[in-house]
């Protein structure tokens, strides 16, 4: 593919959105359950994956039909709790630090390669995967003064967000883009259809206006990241993400008044430098694997 401006400004769009929209997640949080926020951020979402089916080839009836079904639904049900889990986290934890916490997820996704891709992993990434695991302990601080047992929700966080990229690997095999994202939107909606109610509290005007922009931060940042895909290399988005923690610290610093603790930047250096070596290792191993494949066919 080849990678354009536009590309590139469609991408820090996306993870600029992507990080006011935690910071509106998790002003909502504080006053409101995390699966009623997540129940009317589904609403808005469910509505644009469908705008989205109906504009691909086939429409509604082609994005449901799915030939891996249940893994599709797997993927919905994961990326539903990391949602709820991840609100709660931006509320005990902060901001900034949930976010560095995040950055590790391409760590795990290598660690979970292996056992369930089949995937070999050659000293290189295994390097970078320790290093990458030595930053997350340093940011979780477990034996300093202000550890908290709620780290582990951002780590949950993190660990769910390899799972649903492992599974959205194995599920792009077969499906096609429109049903992966029909499918995540219908099944976070209809759980959180079910159990928002349990939660209810009825939103302030101001709190609906304040939902209302988390709403529209979603689809913008979501229609972004697909543009930006279109338009860019996939190896060459994953280290622009990194901008959502940048931009999320900065956030959480000036707006919500977190302070950034040494632990936490110094560990997110680290998991920062890991990833970004991971997955370039991960770019040349498979572009090496292609270019056998492709002599082994002439």
């Amino acid at each position: 593919m080849k990678s354009t401006p536009l590309g590139y400004s469609f991408t820090f769009l996306a993870f600029s959105v992507f990080a006011i929209q935690d910071g509106l997640s998790k002003h909502l949080g504080h006053d409101y359950s995390p699966v009623q926020v997540a129940m009317v951020r589904y609403w808005a979402f469910v509505v644009f994956a469908l705008f989205l089916a109906s504009r691909s080839a086939g429409g509604v009836r082609a994005a449901v039909d799915s030939r891996r079904p249940w893994l599709q639904v797997l993927r919905g049900l994961i990326l539903f709790v990391q949602i709820l889990v991840s609100i709660t986290a931006f509320i005990h934890v902060g901001l900034a630090q949930s976010q560095a916490i995040f950055a590790a997820t391409p760590i795990f996704v290598a660690l979970l390669s292996m056992p369930v891709l089949g995937e070999k992993v050659g000293w290189r990434r295994w390097t970078a995967i320790l290093f990458g695991l030595c930053g997350v302990l340093i940011m979780l601080a477990p034996t300093g003064d202000a550890f908290s047992p709620y780290v582990i929700l951002p780590l949950i966080c993190a660990v769910l967000g390899a799972i649903y990229g492992i599974a959205t690997r194995l599920v792009s095999r077969d499906d096609t883009p429109a049903t992966s994202f029909f499918y995540l939107a219908f099944v976070g909606f209809v759980c959180a259809t079910i159990l928002g109610p349990f939660y209810w509290v009825p939103f302030t005007t101001e709190a609906w206006l304040w939902m209302g922009a988390l709403c529209c931060t979603g689809i913008i940042g979501h229609f972004s990241l697909i543009k930006a895909y279109e338009n860019l290399d996939a190896v060459l988005v994953q280290p622009i993400s990194y901008w959502q923690l940048v931009l999320g610290a900065i956030l959480a610093v000036t707006v919500f008044g977190e302070v950034l603790r040494w632990n936490t930047v110094v560990g997110s250096v680290i998991v920062v430098g890991a990833g970004l070596f991971t997955v370039w290792r991960e770019f040349v191993v498979s572009r090496r694997q292609r270019r056998l494949d492709e002599q082994g066919r002439v």
